[in-house]
């Protein structure tokens, strides 16, 4: 495995980029790169970003999780900790005082969809997907229930959870998911343009009204995660789909 981190911060003029680094596995993830997305999410806040754009290296944001690597025998030792790490990393990104913005480049499939829709702004490419299958597999999708919970209507989080069928750019537009949809070959940098755009904004008011949004929800907002937390993780094996 690369002694390279497996998320790279890249600290800009008041924003910066988040990017998972995993190519080879089309930035499938597994529990050595969530402590780097941690370090590197530190990293940038640590050098004043305001906005940061969290994106996948080589045009793809994330293919979910590295299913091989889930599989390995014996397991690897992150594994033990892994449901626990995961949780904390969508709190870690819950409590964010800088805008996330996700450059949905390709596909975010299944944990990949989770980060997706975490971000405060998604800049997705025309053709773009984004896929919650783990009802297909058999599997819980407690992140993703999170934040559909926190992010829009039970109609439409059924649409993405039950259906199990790859969305659109255009229908994450429609539901409200998605700020813009754009050229594929502009969404790295379209997504970094926009960043730049806030992080040039005066004082604090991003993170405060962040705050504010969140501030009067009845459930305490973070409470969502206690809550689906209850209701599981993901199997020893997790599902192998489709990525084309």
């Amino acid at each position: 495995m690369s002694t390279l981190p497996m998320a790279q911060p890249v600290l800009h003029e008041g924003w910066g980029e988040l990017i998972l680094s995993r190519p080879e596995r089309k930035n499938a993830l597994i529990g050595p790169m969530v402590a780097d997305l941690q370090s590197g999410l530190a990293t940038l806040l640590a050098g004043g970003a305001k906005a940061v754009v969290l994106r996948g290296a080589d045009g793809v944001f994330c293919s979910g999780l590295d299913v091989d690597a889930f599989a390995e025998t014996p397991a690897p030792a992150w594994r033990a900790t892994w449901p626990q790490d995961w949780a904390d990393w969508h709190r870690t990104l819950y409590r964010c005082p800088a805008v996330i913005i996700c450059a949905l480049e390709k596909y975010a499939i299944n944990a990949g969809a989770s980060m997706a829709l975490a971000a405060d702004l998604m800049v997705a490419g025309e053709t773009a997907t984004l896929l919650v299958g783990e009802a297909a597999l058999g599997m819980l999708a407690p992140m993703n229930i999170a934040w559909l919970r926190l992010r829009t209507s039970e109609a439409v989080a059924a649409q993405l959870t039950l259906g199990a069928r790859r969305t659109s750019a255009a229908d994450l537009l429609r539901m409200g998911l998605a700020y813009e949809v754009v050229p594929d070959d502009q969404t790295a940098a379209r997504a970094c343009e926009l960043a730049a755009t806030l992080g040039g904004y005066r004082g604090q008011a991003l993170a405060g009204i962040k705050a504010a949004l969140r501030a009067g929800r009845s459930d305490g907002g973070e409470a969502v995660f206690d809550a689906v937390q209850s209701t599981g993780f993901v199997s020893a094996a997790p599902g192998r789909v489709a990525k084309t």
